[in-house]
C-alpha cells in the first residue's frame, strides 16, 4: 500500500531561500489556477502544486487521483475550521465529501489543526494543515455547507438543501460561486463533470471573499450588543449609554489591531482597557450636565462584554457531547484564556481608577413595558453579535428573532417565575436550538427557499451569547484580585453552572431533532 504524506510548513521548518535553493522550487497556492512562491505567509495553505495534483487539475473529480481528491476534502475541512465551527461539523463535512468521492476519511480535528488520512482502498494520503489564528465567520460556514451540497448533488448524491434542478436555477450565485450566465452553459453544467480545478475555484471564491463588515460596522455592532446586554442585566439609560460608547471604541481598537495580525490576547487586553476607560470618561462628561450619571460606573462591565468568545464556548460543549474530548478541551481552554485576559484587564482598570462593581440598579417600569423592552433589546444584542460574527443580514435577522424569543422566555422565567438561573439558561438554549432546527427543517421541506438554509450553529450561537454570564465571570476575577476568595468562588460556581447549561440545552435540542445525535454510531 502506498502511503504519501503532505505536511504543511510551520515556522520551525520553513525553507531558507538562501541556503536551500532546491526547496525554492516548491510552491504553495491559495487557488488551483495560479501558483505563487512558498513563503512564510503561505505556510498554512494546502499545497496544490504537487505533481500528482497538477496532473489531474482538469480531470473529473470522481476520476482524479487520491491526492487530488484529498486536496479537496482537506481544504474543505480547513476552510470550515477557519470559520470557527466545531470539530464534529468539520468531520461531518469532510466525510460527506469523501463519501461522494469514494474516499474513506479519518480525521483528527483540533482548535487550530487537522490531520486527515484519506484512502481509496488502494492508496493512502495524509494531509496535515494548521490555522494561523482563531476566528469566527458565519458567512463562510454558510458557504461551506452549500459548497458541500453543490459538489455532492452534482456527483449524483442527495443534497441537504438542493436538488440538481434547484442548483441550476440558482446558478450558485447566492453562495459566492461563479454564476453561469447563459442557458447553453447551464446545459453544459448538466453534462460536463466537475473537474478538480473547478472545485478548487469554488473554494477560492469562498476563501477570498472579504468580510462583510469593516471595523466601523463591527464597532457599531459591538456598541449595540453591549448596550442591550446592559439592559438585560438590569441597567438603566446611563448604563446603556456608557456601554454603547465604550464598547464601540474598544471594539474598533481591537479590530484595527486584529487587522494588523497582532497577538489576540494583546488585542483583547487593549480593547478592554480602552472600552472601560472610555465608558468611565463618557459618564464623567455626562455628569457635568446630570450628576446622577456619576453613579453608573458599573457600566464599564457591560462595555467589555464584546470580548466574550461565544463560538468556542458553545462548539467546545457540543464537541464534548459528541465525545470529542481533545477538541472540546482546547476550545474551552481558549474560551477561559480570552475571558481571563479580558477580566484581568478590566480589574486592573477598576483598581487603578478605584471602581467597585456593585451591580446594576434596574429601572422601575411596568411589567408589560419591561417584557417588551427585553424582547427589543434581545433583538439588538443578538444582531450586534451576529455582526461581529460576520453574519449576512438575513442570517442576522433570523438569529435575532430566535434569540429574542429564547432570551425573553428565559428572563420571564427567572425574573417572574422564580426559576433558577441555571434552569433558565438550559431552557433558553433549548428553545433557541429547537427554533433553529425548525428553521432548517422548513428549508429542507421546501417551505423556505434553499438560499435561507443557514447552519444551526450560525443561528444558535449568536442567539445565546447574550445568556453567557459575563458579569459573574468579571465579579469572580474582581473578588479574586482583592483576595476575597470565598466571594470569588461563589461567583465562579454561579458562572460555571450557567455556562455548562448553555451547550447542554443546545445538545438536547439536537438530540430531539437530529437522529445522528440521538444515537452513537
Amino acid at each position: 500500500m502506498k502511503d504519501t504524506q503532505h505536511n504543511e510548513h510551520s515556522p520551525k521548518n520553513e525553507p531558507n531561500q538562501h541556503n536551500e535553493p532546491n526547496q525554492q522550487k516548491m510552491t504553495a497556492s491559495h487557488h488551483a489556477s495560479t501558483f505563487s512562491p512558498l513563503s512564510k505567509h503561505h505556510r498554512h495553505s494546502i499545497p496544490l502544486d504537487m505533481d500528482d495534483i497538477k496532473a489531474d487539475l482538469d480531470t473529473p473529480v470522481q476520476d482524479a487521483c487520491l491526492a487530488a481528491k484529498a486536496s479537496i476534502i482537506v481544504r474543505t475541512g480547513y476552510l470550515d475550521l477557519s470559520a470557527g465551527t466545531g470539530s464534529y461539523r468539520v468531520k461531518e463535512i469532510m466525510n460527506r465529501i469523501g463519501y461522494a468521492l469514494g474516499v474513506y476519511v479519518r480525521a483528527d480535528v483540533n482548535l487550530t489543526s487537522i490531520e486527515a488520512s484519506c484512502s481509496d482502498g488502494k492508496e493512502r494520503v495524509t494531509e496535515v494543515v494548521d490555522l494561523p489564528s482563531v476566528g469566527v465567520n458565519t458567512e463562510r460556514i454558510w458557504h461551506m455547507e452549500h459548497f458541500a451540497d453543490w459538489l455532492t448533488v452534482n456527483l449524483g448524491h442527495e443534497g441537504v438543501y438542493h436538488t440538481e434542478a434547484s442548483l441550476q436555477r440558482s446558478n450558485g450565485g447566492d453562495y459566492g460561486f461563479d454564476a453561469r450566465s447563459s442557458r447553453e452553459e447551464n446545459s453544459q453544467q448538466r453534462t460536463q463533470p466537475i473537474t478538480v480545478r473547478e472545485a478548487h475555484a469554488k473554494l477560492d471564491a469562498i476563501e477570498r471573499k472579504a468580510r462583510l463588515y469593516g471595523p466601523l460596522m463591527q464597532a457599531l455592532g459591538s456598541a449595540v450588543a453591549c448596550s442591550c446586554f446592559v439592559f438585560l442585566l438590569g441597567g438603566a439609560t446611563y448604563d446603556m449609554l456608557g456601554a454603547f460608547v465604550g464598547a464601540g471604541v474598544g471594539q474598533y481598537v481591537r479590530s484595527r489591531m486584529n487587522g494588523k495580525h497582532l497577538n489576540q490576547f494583546l488585542g483583547v487586553a487593549v480593547g478592554v482597557v480602552v472600552a472601560a476607560l472610555v465608558t468611565i470618561a463618557t459618564l464623567r462628561l455626562v455628569g457635568f450636565v446630570d450628576p446622577t450619571a456619576l453613579g453608573h460606573d458599573t457600566a464599564y462591565i457591560g462595555a467589555i462584554l464584546f470580548i466574550v468568545p461565544g463560538f468556542p464556548l458553545i462548539t467546545g460543549g457540543l464537541d464534548f457531547a459528541k465525545l470529542d474530548f481533545p477538541s472540546g478541551l482546547q476550545r474551552i481552554t481558549y474560551f477561559l484564556c480570552i475571558v481571563g485576559m479580558g477580566t484581568l484587564a478590566a480589574w486592573f482598570v477598576a483598581t487603578m481608577v478605584g471602581l467597585s462593581p456593585n451591580g446594576f440598579e434596574a429601572p422601575h417600569i411596568p411589567v408589560w413595558l419591561n417584557v417588551l423592552l427585553i424582547f427589543i433589546t434581545a433583538i439588538g444584542g443578538v444582531w450586534g453579535f451576529s455582526v461581529l460574527f460576520n453574519s449576512p443580514w438575513r442570517m442576522a435577522l433570523v438569529a435575532a428573532v430566535i434569540g429574542a424569543t429564547a432570551d425573553t422566555a428565559r428572563l420571564l422565567m427567572v425574573n417572574y417565575g422564580h426559576v433558577s438561573l441555571e434552569i433558565g439558561a438550559f431552557t433558553g438554549a433549548l428553545i433557541a436550538g429547537l427554533l433553529a432546527s425548525a428553521w432548517r427543517i422548513s428549508v429542507r421541506k421546501g417551505l423556505l427557499p434553499a438560499s435561507l438554509g443557514f447552519s444551526r450553529i450560525s443561528l444558535t450561537v449568536p442567539s445565546i451569547v447574550i445568556m453567557v454570564p459575563g458579569l459573574y465571570m468579571y465579579r469572580a476575577v474582581y473578588e479574586l484580585g482583592n483576595l476575597q476568595t470565598v466571594n470569588a468562588m461563589d461567583w465562579i460556581f454561579k458562572a460555571m453552572l450557567v455556562i455548562v447549561c448553555l451547550p447542554i440545552g443546545l445538545a438536547f435540542a439536537r438530540i430531539l431533532t437530529d437522529k445522528t445525535w440521538r444515537y452513537d454510531r
